[in-house]
């Protein structure tokens, strides 16, 4: 990862408005593996540092977004239920662009089309930085997970677990 001049995101840009610091970086993309395990292990950054952008569907048309470490699977009914709804379902990725103006890959938690609630597992107050993804593929932002919930006006909670072995 290099630390050069880099273009903003619109997350950055939105950052900056709310005057949170931050870095970003960039890395090279393997569009065959999106995951952050493959961005952990290129980048060589603890996969306890990178989190995931997963958007949800709780109601018609009604949809909650979940932060979660990159090695971990988000626990549905966790996130529904902290969140107080009854069911949760993932966004399908035809249906991520149009709801948030993110592609998979490139999600962020900040400057989406619109604001939706956002839950970020409570495992993230063990780390004093966590990378998020910028917007697009390629770009990360670091910044401190109390940071992520201010710009976001999200909540921590445990809506994470280790992957069953299928």
């Amino acid at each position: 990862m290099s630390k050069k001049e880099i273009h903003k995101t619109n997350a950055a840009r939105a950052l900056d408005r709310l005057k949170i610091s931050y870095d970003m970086f960039e890395y090279e993309v393997n569009e065959s593996d999106l995951s952050a395990i493959h961005l952990a292990q290129t980048t060589g950054i603890g996969i306890e540092k990178i989190y995931k952008t997963i958007v949800c569907e709780v109601g018609t048309r009604e949809y909650i977004v979940a932060c979660i470490q990159g090695d971990l699977e988000l626990d549905l009914k966790a996130l529904a239920s902290v969140s107080g709804h009854k069911r949760c379902e993932l966004l399908t990725l035809k249906e991520l662009e149009k709801t948030t103006g993110y592609i998979r890959g490139g999600c962020s938690p900040i400057a989406m089309k619109k604001r939706f609630a956002t839950f970020i597992d409570e495992r993230a107050l063990l780390q004093k930085q966590i990378l998020i993804s910028a917007g697009v593929r390629g770009k990360q932002l670091c910044l401190a997970p109390h940071d992520l919930a201010c710009a976001v006006n999200a909540k921590f909670a445990p809506i994470a677990r280790t992957p069953s072995i299928a």
